[in-house]
């Protein structure tokens, strides 16, 4: 049966034990980077330029009372932490609202060539579609 811990109601002094205070003594490798900062921020950059796929940018009306939302869908291998990083994005640099539902992210207004400025910058190649 596991010990129950009594923590004093006094006011009295609480003795406390850091969980990573074994980790202090062990003995992990050093964290010595292979190459400089600049360097890792050139690659960095040099990934995100690559080709990552088509995306394509949708102008919509429907079903949402006549207002108009721009619709980014087509991801492939992309997880839904970074398209909400790029919904943020779009978000901030469009001024206005958006979401990330069902693997498609949704910004409100027309905002295709704002959207589009970003994925290219992103490394995407987007194709506005419809209307």
């Amino acid at each position: 049966m596991k010990e129950k811990k009594h923590l004093p109601t006094d006011g009295g002094p609480i003795k406390w034990t850091s969980p990573f205070a074994s980790l202090k003594h062990s003995s992990f490798p050093a964290a010595s980077p292979t190459q400089p900062v600049s360097d890792r921020n050139a690659s960095l950059s040099a990934t995100s330029k690559k080709n990552r796929g088509r995306v394509d940018v949708i102008r919509q009306t429907a079903h949402r009372g006549g207002k108009t939302v721009t619709v980014i869908t087509g991801f492939v291998g992309i997880s839904q932490a970074e398209k909400e990083t790029l919904a943020k994005r779009m978000q901030k640099a469009c001024g206005a609202g958006g979401t990330v539902k069902e693997g498609r992210i949704e910004i409100q207004g027309d905002q295709r060539e704002a959207v589009a400025r970003i994925l290219t910058d992103a490394g995407f190649r987007p194709v506005f579609a419809g209307g």
